[in-house]
């Protein structure tokens, strides 16, 4: 019982932070799919609206509407991922299905106001699909030795002994609690076997490793699951012939799971350790709100303008870790440390950076259309806060420095032959990097068919992005990173009906 009911305890306990500008980067990009039509266009709706995931883009785009509808999207997501590590090429494939857009809007017409026709809006939207995995192996001359040295050194040995009648666990705990995640780091290193005290005395702070190598092999796998959501509240309006105006509230969800599993193995002969596990769990939840404002303008018959501000987000999380360790030579009873073990961080908060957005469109009467959005985001402005947190400070000045200007670049085009459109589109994203090294820049193409049967309409989409990205294995102590080549394919399909 005393084991059981230390985990209940620990969901009342608070731990340091240790979020980064990944946290950062994660919830800050939108990878809206929306409805198969929206997927089909590349998204590029800012001029046009007249769809219900256009809203996202330019929340005037709901008075374009002509008839009160109802949507729904199912995709089905495939991720192929080729991870280059240690010279070394592994390839994971994932699949995933989903619904990612449900709404509905109401149109409402005057013919004895200027305001022709006034819209309510309401849409769901899945931001992000974090469901993904892939798998790094190769041999590297940095071993996870490095990570628990970088925390332990520094650090009295006394904390991190087991005291006498103290389960491991709550050791662990405990150390957490009152010294921070990077003691606990130096515990789970020293308990494990793989870092030793220079000198047995409990006042000792410095460290050196049991492994002995030229080179180690590594077997890291990451599986990643959740979704960041986004519900819309959207009112629009147009204002007699030419112009459409609208605004919308956002409210964002999220949920993120993030397991990690590390083998290391190939250590010298003699070394006395020779073989390490350490795996981590991260559970994420929470909301966020922003809004947008937005506008569209009808030159001519053929010719649209269109211009949207998206709000900063501002978000609301916290965090949950787990973990576990082993080696050759950890302590009897370190397979108490588990998954079961559950560490509690304080709420934090993430400011992401506002968003404008430029479109034109030209529209052939009933034979089809060309559109084009401009994107211009600043993540150097993303924050982590509170802002008076000193490692949330230093962190924010690493974001301020690291990130720049992100351009995004959206063209679509739509052609209609009687009931049926044949759709195109192609996507072009910066890498918020300044120099586009860690992640590099994404490019995206779709197509897609729509077939209308007069009240309603089904919809088709297939979209493909490719993007580098280079992951670090560990925040700390080792710089060892995999080169990722992600190949994103979503399948699409819609409905949408006229009331």
């Amino acid at each position: 019982m005393k084991r059981i009911s230390t985990f209940i305890m620990v969901l009342a306990c608070t731990f340091a932070t240790a979020q980064t500008i990944d946290d950062v980067l994660r919830y800050s990009t939108e990878n809206i799919q929306g409805t198969a039509r929206f997927q089909a266009m590349g998204g590029a709706f800012g001029a046009l609206g007249g769809d219900l995931s256009a809203l996202n883009v330019n929340p005037a785009g709901s008075a374009v509407f002509n008839f009160s509808e109802l949507s729904v999207t199912g995709s089905n997501y495939h991720r192929n991922n080729d991870a280059l590590f240690g010279n070394s090429l592994r390839n994971t494939t994932d699949n995933s299905l989903e619904f990612n857009q449900i709404g509905g809007v109401l149109v409402f017409k005057s013919a004895n106001s200027p305001w022709q026709k006034l819209a309510l809006a309401f849409n769901y939207d899945m931001v992000q699909n974090f469901d993904d995995k892939f798998v790094a192996e190769g041999n590297t001359a940095l071993g996870i030795d490095n990570y628990f040295l970088n925390f332990a050194q520094g650090q009295a040995l006394g904390p991190l002994r087991v005291q006498q009648g103290e389960y491991i666990e709550d050791a662990y705990l405990d150390i957490g609690s009152s010294l921070g995640f990077g003691a606990q780091q130096a515990f789970l290193g020293f308990q494990a076997g793989i870092i030793e005290p220079t000198v047995d005395d409990d006042n000792n702070t410095s460290y050196f490793s049991n492994a002995e190598y030229n080179s180690v092999n590594q077997e890291y796998r990451q599986s990643t699951s959740g979704y960041n959501s986004k519900f819309t509240v959207n009112f629009a309006g147009q204002y007699q012939e030419n112009l459409y105006l609208g605004a919308s509230l956002n409210f964002h969800n999220i949920l993120y799971d993030r397991v990690t599993f590390m083998d290391e193995t190939g250590y010298d002969q003699d070394s006395p350790v020779q073989f390490t596990t350490f795996d981590n769990l991260l559970h994420t939840e929470g909301y966020g709100f922003s809004f947008s404002l937005g506008a569209i303008a009808k030159l001519n018959e053929s010719v649209r303008v269109g211009g949207s501000y998206q709000s900063p987000t501002w978000y609301e999380l916290t965090d949950d870790t787990s973990q576990r360790i082993n080696s050759s030579l950890a302590v009897s009873d370190i397979n108490f440390i588990d998954f079961g073990i559950v560490n509690l961080y304080e709420e934090y908060r993430i400011k992401t950076p506002g968003k404008l957005t430029g479109s034109v469109a030209i529209v052939f009467g009933q034979d089809g259309l060309l559109s084009f959005d401009y994107g211009y985001q600043d993540m150097s402005q993303a924050e982590l806060r509170p802002t008076s947190d000193p490692n949330f400070s230093s962190e924010n000045n690493f974001i301020a420095d690291a990130l720049g200007v992100v351009n995004t670049y959206r063209l679509g085009g739509e052609f209609r032959i009687d009931e049926v459109s044949l759709r195109a589109g192609y996507r072009y994203e910066q890498s918020p990097y300044e120099d586009g090294e860690i992640i590099g820049d994404l490019n995206g193409f779709s197509g897609g068919i729509g077939y209308s049967f007069g009240g309603s309409r089904l919809d088709l989409a297939f979209s493909r992005t490719e993007q580098d990205v280079n992951t670090f294995l560990f925040d700390s102590g080792i710089n060892s990173a995999a080169m990722i080549n992600r190949i994103n394919t979503n399948i699409s399909l819609g409905y949408t009906v006229k009331f």
